[in-house]
């Protein structure tokens, strides 16, 4: 049977969309397939609609599982027409449909979109989630309210869904002012059921249109510009039409500029001050009047633009009305990057405790296991057990935009290494909203290489370790300079709980200071790695596939129990595979026989996990081989745990099932350091550094 919760606005603008998004992926941990269902979705055509669209996209949603019911418009007419009863029909359709397709539906009622109508709304919202059958998350603005104005305003909604016989599942208070937030919490009546009432602050930044809004909102052209180009939150506006001088002493950082297209001058003026360090930067500028033949390629002023670190648009409406059109976009989740995604899943997650609001449900928990399911799980554990993590490359773009987004999650702390300033520069150069840590203000710490508190304690530390090496003072004091060097000792210090470097280093530089001075665990022989391949319905490990080239057998043993280890930590049951092109007894040869030597050394160890070998991959992973093959094995058709003969087997392996079948490997995870340390591709994404960053936080809570 289909779970539904129907998401409620009591008040206009209570940023529900926010509520909607983070009730979403918290479901996505605890079910296979949410689907989301507007009744009345804005636009033409429900692909149109920015929460569905935003959905869509993020969870890759498909559109038997993200929908909407009628248009804005068509609601209008029938609303009018006092026929409610042909909405909820729709509606009721709609559900029905869906529910084919989905465990679990988040039902977004109507946005209270005017104050005349807000009757009408409450009554039309009642009335679907009376039809649908579904208990209400009631969600209250409270903007400009004081204390005593978000608390009444609870009870009147709690009192007026009693009335229209609502089953209420819960009472939240959004956007309130942050300095209230703590004050609201304490106030705020649970009313009959005693069930709390979570309470969200405001976020600034939500509120500031971004220029991809305001791209998207006045029709600009945009083509040929990154989403990272898109991804500035405009401040201000400042429209210039005065002199430079004047211009430059009232523009700031994120002011959006708003110029005729004849002003030459105003453009010069700002690309020179967004290309000097210690002056600010516009998040974007728009030349208006349509007044654009300065800047062909073959003119100097258009040659200077094309190169300018902003976008610059231009526009048919003179400036007057492009300025007023620009002023009237607002900031909106359902159009938001991954930055501002970020920062709504982490406010949600610090305010609302979704073990406490779903026992209200009956959520059956699914057998199998999604990659997307996996990935937030990530997340939800690192979260669980707070760690610290070190990321030693300041100085790389795609570290820096990761940053901002995991200190908007808020599932670790982390230190970056790197001078402050040329950070700045870089983060203004590239668009990069990166929060630094000030007093209570959440953020990234900065520790510059040059300048700080621990070099001196560092290069005398590890002199004394490599001592035996030769290793002086002097020499020390160059090596710690290097930004591996650096943040290896600051795990080994425990100042963080882990490092993860690699986008611009490489695997060697990235593990070697490790295994200098950090070393292997008790009872460990080897550094090894396994990543972490993430099928359709189930999470596979394989390893070794990243480090060792040809492990003898008391290795590939050791790699087996390392596996098997990590296995367990990312919630997987090892059933380990010793792979060979050899099943029991049927083959020979050096190669088979050192699989077989390192299972007799696997079983004289007494592992505490079911292992098989040697044993070919068709026989570990498929359930009709086996029973041919090893009929009587624990492991043979069941295998979660895969390990390979060589590095060259594994590399080659992993990577075609990737390819081949759509897999999402993560990875690589490395394993039997006394203290986490992770390596990246020098081709990582963003989400790749998050995941990897998510995974040392997790590794670091068992160290």
């Amino acid at each position: 049977m289909t779970n539904g919760i129907y998401i409620s606005a009591m008040t206009q603008g209570s940023g529900k969309s926010l509520i909607a998004l983070g009730l979403f992926d918290s479901l996505v941990k605890e079910t296979d397939r949410v689907g989301f269902f507007r009744p009345v979705f804005a636009g033409e055509i429900e692909s149109h609609d920015p929460m569905i669209r935003l959905l869509r996209a993020k969870y890759e949603l498909t559109e038997d599982q993200a929908r909407g019911g009628v248009s804005l418009d068509r609601c209008r007419e029938l609303l009018a027409e006092g026929n409610h009863e042909e909405m909820s029909s729709i509606a009721v359709s709609v559900y029905s449909q869906m529910a084919a397709h989905c465990d679990v539906i988040i039902v977004d009622g109507t946005d209270l979109l005017s104050h005349n109508a807000a009757t009408v709304e409450f009554d039309l919202n009642a009335q679907f989630s009376r039809d649908l059958g579904l208990p209400v998350i009631a969600v209250v603005g409270a903007q400009e309210a004081s204390v005593s104005d978000a608390v009444n305003a609870i009870d009147v909604a709690r009192t007026e869904l009693h009335n229209a016989k609502v089953d209420v599942l819960a009472m939240m208070v959004n956007r309130c002012r942050p300095e209230l937030r703590d004050e609201i919490a304490k106030n705020v009546k649970r009313g009959p059921s005693n069930r709390p009432v979570y309470v969200l602050p405001e976020l600034p930044e939500m509120a500031l249109p971004t220029v991809a809004e305001v791209v998207h909102n006045l029709g600009l052209n945009s083509e040929g510009m990154s989403a990272d180009f898109l991804d500035r939150d405009i401040h201000d506006i400042k429209i210039a039409a005065m002199t430079v001088s004047n211009f430059l002493s009232q523009f700031t950082d994120g002011d959006f500029v708003i110029v005729p297209g004849d002003r030459s001058d105003i453009m010069v003026a700002t690309l020179a001050s967004a290309l000097a360090p210690s002056f600010p930067a516009p998040s974007g500028m728009l030349l208006t009047g349509g007044l654009t033949n300065e800047l062909g390629s073959n003119t100097a002023i258009g040659q200077l633009v094309e190169k300018a670190p902003f976008p610059v648009f231009s526009t048919q409406l003179d400036t007057f009305k492009a300025g007023r059109a620009v002023s009237q976009v607002r900031g909106q989740l359902a159009l938001a990057q991954p930055r501002k995604i970020a920062a709504a899943l982490g406010e949600w997650f610090r305010n609302v405790d979704e073990k406490e609001l779903f026992e209200r449900l009956e959520l059956e928990r699914p057998a199998t296991m999604t990659p997307l399911r996996f990935l937030h799980n990530l997340i939800e554990k690192a979260r669980s057990d707070r760690r610290s993590i070190v990321l030693p490359e300041g100085y790389d773009p795609r570290i820096l935009r990761a940053a901002s987004i995991i200190v908007r999650r808020d599932f670790c702390d982390l230190v970056i290494i790197g001078n402050p300033q040329q950070i700045a520069e870089i983060c203004q150069r590239e668009s990069i909203d990166l929060p630094v840590a000030d007093g209570n203000k959440r953020g990234v710490t900065i520790i510059d290489i040059d300048d700080n508190e621990y070099f001196d304690d560092f290069a005398a530390t590890y002199a004394e370790l490599r001592a035996h090496k030769g290793m002086t003072l002097e020499g020390a004091r160059n090596r710690m300079m290097d930004p591996s060097y650096f943040g290896t000792m600051m795990v080994y210090k425990g100042i963080v709980h882990g490092m993860v470097s690699g986008a611009a280093n490489t695997t060697a530089n990235t593990i070697r200071p490790s295994l200098e001075f950090v070393k292997t665990r008790p009872g460990v022989k080897v550094v090894s790695s396994v990543f972490l391949m993430l099928m359709e319905d189930r999470v596979l490990v394989f390893g070794d596939c990243a480090v060792n080239p040809n492990p003898n057998a008391e290795q590939l043993a050791d790699i087996a129990i390392a596996s098997a280890e990590t296995a367990r930590q990312f919630g997987v049951d090892p059933k380990v595979a010793m792979l060979s092109y050899s099943t029991g007894t049927s083959g020979a040869g050096a190669d088979v026989e050192i699989v077989v030597e390192a299972t007799e050394k696997l079983r004289e160890s007494n592992p505490d996990f079911a292992f098989e070998g040697p044993i070919q991959f068709d026989a570990a992973s498929n359930m009709s081989i086996a029973s041919s093959k090893l009929p009587d094995s624990e492991v043979a058709g069941k295998a979660t745990v895969f390990i390979f003969p060589d590095l060259n087997t594994g590399n080659n392996t992993y990577k075609a099932v990737q390819q081949t079948s759509g897999a999402v490997a993560v990875g690589p995870v490395l394993q039997g350091l006394r203290k986490p340390v992770n390596d990246l591709s020098r081709g990582c994404t963003v989400d790749d550094i998050i995941n990897t960053v998510a995974i040392t936080a997790i590794q670091a809570q068992t160290m």
